[in-house]
């Protein structure tokens, strides 16, 4: 794949020569004393040209997984490119991030916004910054997000696979699950997408927190994005199994109460196996949700006290003879000691809900 930019290559009005690596701040706003909010990036470039991939975290402010994610890939092994240039943005929504929130001052959702406008609302003028300085300055992009409030998300890549190099990327990342869909419309993987830079998400943990195992999925991942571009020279580190799914669906509660877990994130369920029970506050069992069909656990509340109607838990639905033959993969690499590394790093979650 060819790189559409070759040098000279400006990001934040600033140029950055072949083989240097520069932080830059990116201006989105002003606060209301007229002092410059800008998005921390570093820019790193090798001494020959190459693909052109930005790396986004916090778009939703408290969505710090991916800040750390960055961290950990920077402080981490040597990031030493071969070709092309690597831009990392750790914190995008500086003030929802400023106030551990997850939407813009205006109660705007950032990931909502896209493509945006020069004149817009302040979403909108921030999403068309991101646009024109990241998007159509990439050939590539990574997007890293986490569930939302009192959620958690076994890791899984967003995107969407009729775009061949989307799909390439999602492959490469190494998560076992894949979901497919374009992405809800204005967000920034769907833009961007569709603006010529195939961009992927993934989507992983908790809001709030920066989890361990969650590091290593994106660090790994990101370092198999590179190696598959030929940016990277690095070990690409397999899944078990890969799991491409289109239909996601919610359990919810049907009755106000406390729960109790009987499955965790990255487990494989049946159809009409029992996930969780509700119980009344004086510890009566008032009803068993059953799984609708079969799959994997996606998401999961991480608050036990519900209202009827709330979600619970969102599976990833697959066919028996899919689940019979991503369990067999499972068990086998189990047994294998060189997948077992990977087989741990990708199932391992710092949280689960009893």
């Amino acid at each position: 794949m060819s790189a559409k930019r070759t040098p000279p290559f400006k990001v934040a009005g600033e140029r950055i020569p072949l083989g240097q690596s520069r932080d830059v701040r990116l201006t989105i706003s002003e606060t209301y004393t007229g002092d410059k909010v800008r998005v921390p990036l570093r820019v790193i470039r090798a001494r020959k040209p190459g693909p052109c991939i930005f790396i986004t975290a916090a778009i939703h402010g408290d969505e710090v997984n991916g800040t750390g994610i960055i961290h950990d890939f920077l402080f981490g092994d040597a990031v030493n490119l071969k070709c092309g240039t690597l831009i990392l943005a750790p914190v995008v929504n500086v003030f929802g991030f400023e106030s551990h929130e997850r939407y813009l001052p205006d109660r705007r959702d950032l990931n909502r916004s896209f493509p945006g406008t020069k004149r817009g609302g302040l979403a909108s003028r921030i999403a068309y910054t991101l646009m024109t300085e990241l998007v159509d300055k990439c050939d590539f992009g990574i997007d890293l997000h986490t569930a939302a409030f009192q959620r958690t998300n076994f890791p899984n890549i967003r995107a969407d696979l009729t775009n061949p190099d989307a799909r390439r990327l999602a492959e490469a990342f190494g998560c076992m699950m894949v979901v497919d869909g374009k992405g809800p419309l204005g967000s920034f993987r769907r833009e961007a997408t569709k603006r010529g830079c195939p961009t992927i998400i993934l989507e992983a943990g908790e809001p709030w927190k920066i989890e361990p195992s969650i590091l290593q999925i994106g660090t790994q991942g990101i370092r198999n994005v590179l190696s598959v571009l030929g940016m990277l020279d690095a070990p690409l580190l397999r899944p078990p199994f890969l799991a491409k799914v289109r239909k996601t669906q919610w359990i919810r509660a049907t009755v106000g109460g406390i729960l109790k877990f009987h499955v965790s994130p990255g487990d494989f369920v049946e159809d009409g196996q029992a996930i969780v029970t509700n119980y009344s506050i004086m510890g009566v069992e008032q009803s068993v949700l059953t799984s609708p069909a079969n799959g994997i656990i996606l998401g999961m509340a991480t608050m036990p006290a519900v209202k009827p109607g709330e979600p619970i838990c969102n599976i990833a639905t697959l066919t028996s003879k899919q689940l019979q033959r991503y369990r067999m993969k499972m068990a086998q690499a189990k047994t294998d000691p060189h997948a077992q590394a990977q087989t741990d790093l990708a199932t391992s979650m710092d949280v689960v809900v009893a």
